[in-house]
């Protein structure tokens, strides 16, 4: 069965998405290896990839179904934090956003009785509740570490271990 119009509209807005987040976690990349954070940079830098290779999965995903990929303008992400922190809160902030697009994504799904739809959603739906879990464990430590050199190297050291 063809993707409709409208699921194909709504994952190529989703492909957006993601490639917008690749590129803002490649912007905190750069901005970590800025303040001497070379572990969360290069955890940055995963992640980044990690959303490029989502962005092909719906990608595929869509050329599978007899539709069209129609790439759109990324926006410019942020290049300046207030903090290692702030960087950590945008991560955990920026992953609940994304759950509730793969939510509304997978509404779409239900609406127009696309069931195989439904199923490739599945993966993104437990795959966001490792990212939330992670970006918010992060958090949590930072929290923890404060302004702390010992804490702040020891973490990053574990971040670079990715």
């Amino acid at each position: 069965m063809e993707l409709s119009k409208t699921m194909e509209t709504a994952i190529n807005k989703q492909i957006q998405a993601e490639y917008y987040s690749s590129y803002m976690y490649l912007a905190m990349a750069a901005y970590c290896d800025s303040v001497n954070m070379p572990g969360y940079a290069h955890w940055m830098r995963e992640q980044a990839e990690e959303e490029l290779e989502h962005a092909l999965k719906f990608f595929d995903y869509i050329v599978e179904r007899g539709g069209r990929v129609i790439l759109e303008a990324i926006q410019q992400p942020p290049v300046e934090y207030d903090s290692l922190l702030a960087v950590a809160e945008e991560t955990y902030a920026h992953e609940q956003k994304v759950t509730s697009l793969i939510h509304a994504l997978y509404e779409v799904a239900v609406a127009e009785k696309d069931y195989a739809s439904q199923v490739f959603l599945q993966w993104y739906i437990k795959e966001q509740v490792e990212e939330e879990d992670n970006a918010r464990t992060i958090v949590d430590q930072f929290k923890m570490i404060g302004d702390h050199p010992n804490g702040l190297f020891m973490l990053d050291r574990q971040l670079g271990a990715r």
